[in-house]
């Protein structure tokens, strides 16, 4: 069974982030926010919009700043959990996350015109 994934990051993004699993694209460099995240197995990358992803429902979490409201994100090919959504801050120093991804470094690698 051949997997395909249904959005392609080609020419309008060089530099992308893919599943470490499926090589499915979640991110190109462009939306990359911040490099200073931590998810629940290590360092993470928040992201401005990410595709080929599914989110789960939304359920409170106490995270490191703060409790929030989260789903989590799996890849849309190899159903891997990634990390999350940010879907509601609860506190107003948090409220630029909203709408927000986190992807675990783990479960990423870096595709394309990399040097």
């Amino acid at each position: 069974m051949v997997k395909t994934f249904q959005h392609y990051l080609g020419s309008e993004c060089h530099r992308t982030y893919s599943c470490v699993h499926c090589r499915a694209h979640l991110a190109g460099h462009t939306d990359l926010i911040s490099k200073s995240f931590q998810g629940s197995q290590g360092r993470a990358y928040l992201f401005n919009e990410v595709v080929n992803v599914d989110s789960g429902i939304p359920q409170e979490r106490l995270l490191l700043t703060g409790m929030h409201a989260v789903s989590d994100i799996h890849c849309k090919c190899c159903k891997t959990t990634l990390g999350w959504k940010y879907e509601r801050a609860y506190e107003n120093s948090q409220k630029y996350k909203e709408g927000k991804f986190i992807i675990e470094l783990i479960h990423m690698i870096k595709d394309n015109g990399w040097s």
